[in-house]
């Protein structure tokens, strides 16, 4: 996507603008439209992303040992709709909708993190691995159910994944002994990796949707000087 300036963005209680795209949210739905050009070789994205959460959950959770970060699974079960005319494409499956925010840059803060979440008979499930600049780790694990009820989780072990083609070191959390594979690599930056992974999770087969993000990586002047050709800016 683009990053825009100011004169650019619109926001009120229910609409978000920013450029030609927009999210609103009426009650139901949150809908995405999206207009932008792709890069690095151009084409245009159109279309329009509706996520349906099966409930909502007002709980944010700190991230760091002083409270400057935190994250809100805004709605860990969701159903979600793609309808794109560029390029055409349609499909309707489970989805997750999420945020983070808080008082400084991530990378003021983190050397970085690994997430994922997993659909399951019994919920979403969610790993969160977090690892800070002040050398203190923390993990979180729960599942979401249908109505939005969290459970707190003991974190199942660490299995090292494959590295990415950038050589960005991952791993996973699953069953013990039970193996992992990284069925496809979504995305591949030099600081960031999005995965579909197949494991077992608290004895239930699973598809997971897994990130790993170094923000060592991120911080080096030869990745900020790249950044803007993954992402233009105006």
């Amino acid at each position: 996507m683009t990053e825009r300036g100011r004169a650019a963005i619109q926001r009120s209680k229910n609409e978000f603008v920013i450029g030609p795209s927009r999210v609103d949210w009426n009650g139901e739905a949150l809908t995405f439209t999206i207009d932008e050009v792709a890069v690095p070789f151009p084409h245009r994205l159109q279309g329009v992303v509706r996520v349906y959460p099966s409930a909502l959950t007002g709980n944010a959770f700190t991230l760091d040992a002083a409270g400057r970060h935190r994250w809100h699974p805004i709605a860990p079960c969701s159903q979600v709709e793609v309808d794109f005319r560029r390029p055409s494409t349609r499909w309707l499956g489970e989805g997750y909708f999420d945020m983070n925010y808080g008082e400084a840059p991530l990378e003021h803060d983190f050397i970085g993190w690994e997430w994922s979440r997993a659909d399951t008979g019994k919920g979403t499930i969610v790993s969160y691995d977090m690892m800070a600049r002040n050398q203190d780790a923390s993990s979180l694990a729960m599942r979401f159910d249908q109505k939005g009820t969290v459970e707190h989780l003991e974190p199942l072990p660490r299995a090292r994944l494959d590295s990415t083609g950038w050589r960005l070191a991952r791993t996973a959390r699953a069953d013990a002994e039970q193996l992992v594979t990284v069925k496809r690599t979504l995305e591949d930056a030099p600081f960031y990796a999005r995965s579909q992974l197949s494991a077992k999770l608290f004895g239930e087969s699973a598809e997971i949707v897994h990130e790993s993000l170094s923000l060592d990586r991120f911080r080096m002047p030869i990745v900020q000087a790249m950044l803007p050709f993954r992402m233009p800016r105006r």
